[in-house]
């Protein structure tokens, strides 16, 4: 479990940012238009750590919970407005599972997928 962890005011109850990334994903996976989460670019402090590049990245702390979202995105669909429903819906969900505040959600399309090729992938 990640040391960077979010503490409610009203409680001690406890939640993690990998809990809070896969509220995040599966939420943004409900989204009309969405094919699937993609990988982050890596950085360079993770080639290094030799950590694997995520699809949902949490910077959480005392003021602020800022969420990166990678996806991929049908082809043929309208790249802003199925990224402004990627926001609203990951915001909603997060908020309502969790009652943290959430500040921005930035979205990164990543790729374009073919109606086929997304059929076959979900098999």
């Amino acid at each position: 479990m990640s040391d960077k962890q979010y503490t409610t005011p009203e409680s001690n109850c406890i939640i993690s940012e990998e809990v809070i990334a896969t509220i995040a994903s599966t939420a943004a996976l409900e989204v009309p238009g969405v094919a699937g989460m993609a990988k982050s670019v890596p950085e360079l402090r993770n080639i290094v750590n030799t950590v694997a590049p995520k699809s949902v990245t949490v910077i959480n702390n005392e003021s602020e919970t800022v969420l990166d979202v990678y996806v991929n995105l049908k082809i043929g669909v309208r790249i802003p407005d199925v990224a402004g429903e990627v926001q609203r819906q990951v915001k909603s969900a997060v908020q309502s599972m969790t009652g943290k505040p959430v500040t921005k959600i930035n979205v990164h399309v990543m790729g374009l997928v073919l109606e086929d090729k997304a059929a076959e992938e979900t098999k």
